[in-house]
């Protein structure tokens, strides 16, 4: 199983220490380039995505959430939490069932 991250400059030097290749992006563009490349290699079963780069692209993110079998897409804080926009997962919890739990 090969991993792979895309990311800010402290989350991918993180991941190179544990041994997972990376990309580091700055900008919108970077990030679709560095998608690109990933879907275009058939060995990554799970790439990791900061999720405010994910923010960034986040129709492409959508569309290979739900048109490729793999990679799978897994985002994760950046260095500095989580996104402001992002839901907590309570919160999705009671918009998908429709009860507060």
């Amino acid at each position: 199983m090969h991993y792979y991250v895309i990311g800010d400059e402290d989350t991918v030097l993180g991941f190179r220490y544990a041994g997972v290749p990376g990309d580091i992006v700055k900008s919108a563009e970077a990030a679709h380039d560095a998608l690109e490349r990933v879907l275009r290699r058939r060995d990554v079963v799970i790439l990791i995505m900061t999720d405010r780069v994910a923010d960034w692209i986040r129709p492409e993110v959508n569309r290979v959430h739900f048109d490729f079998e793999l990679p799978l897409v897994v985002e994760v804080p950046g260095p500095a939490g989580p996104s402001p926009e992002r839901k907590d997962l309570l919160t999705l919890i009671r918009e998908a069932v429709g009860i507060k739990v």
